[in-house]
C-alpha cells in the first residue's frame, strides 16, 4: 500500500507532514480543509486535490496568490508526481512525496481528515528541480547592498587624492607662477 503526503519545506511550520488519505481534499487557511495551513498568503479554500487513477491531481480554486507546481502557476488541473514542489503564494512550499507503508503493519483506524503530524527525519535527496532564486524559496528575504554610496565615496576620495597630488607637484617644482600665469598676469 502506498500513500502520499505533503511535507512543508517553508512556511509557518517547516517539517510538518500532511498525509493525503482522502479522494477529495482541499488546501487552505480554513480549519475545515483536509490540509489546513494557517498563513495570510493562503486563501480560505486555496486549491483542491483529487485522487484519480492512483494519482493526485491538483487545481487552483481561484486563490489570490496562486498555486504553483515546480515554479509554474496553475491555469488548470495538474497531475502530481513524487518530488514535485507545490507552492501556495510566495512563502509556502510543500514537497509532494509518496510513502510506502509496511503491508504487515497494523492500522489503528483510518482518519477522516488529514491532520498534520511531525515529520520523521529522512535522508536529504537532491531537489527534483532547482527553484528560481529569490525570497520565495529561500525562506528569508534576500538581503541586498546598495553599492552606489560606496562608489561615490571612492570617487570623491580619488578626486581629493589627485588634486592634493597635483598641488604638491606644483609646489614642489616651484611652478606656481607658471600655473597661475594662465589666470593671473601679475607673475614675473
Amino acid at each position: 500500500m502506498s500513500q502520499f503526503q505533503f511535507v512543508m519545506r517553508s512556511g509557518p511550520t517547516p517539517g510538518v507532514t500532511f498525509p493525503l488519505e482522502s479522494d477529495q481534499l482541499t488546501i487552505g487557511r480554513d480549519a475545515s480543509n483536509g490540509v489546513a495551513i494557517n498563513d495570510a498568503e493562503v486563501s480560505r479554500k486555496h486549491s483542491r486535490l483529487s485522487f484519480q487513477g492512483g494519482k493526485y491531481v491538483i487545481e487552483d480554486l481561484g486563490s489570490t496568490n496562486g498555486t504553483f507546481v515546480n515554479g509554474q502557476r496553475l491555469s488548470g488541473p495538474v497531475v502530481l508526481k513524487p518530488g514535485d514542489v507545490v507552492s501556495l503564494g510566495e512563502q509556502i512550499v510543500l514537497m509532494y512525496d509518496s510513502v510506502s507503508a509496511d503491508p504487515g503493519a497494523t492500522m489503528a483506524a483510518p482518519r477522516k481528515f488529514a491532520q498534520p503530524r511531525a515529520a520523521q527525519p529522512v535522508a536529504a535527496a537532491p531537489p527534483a528541480y532547482a527553484p528560481p532564486p529569490g525570497p520565495a524559496y529561500s525562506g528569508a528575504p534576500a538581503k541586498t547592498t546598495n553599492m552606489l554610496p560606496i562608489f561615490i565615496a571612492v570617487g570623491v576620495f580619488l578626486f581629493i587624492c589627485i588634486c592634493a597630488g597635483f598641488f604638491w607637484w606644483v609646489d614642489a617644482t616651484y611652478r606656481w607662477c607658471t600655473f597661475f600665469s594662465l589666470f593671473i598676469t601679475g607673475c614675473p
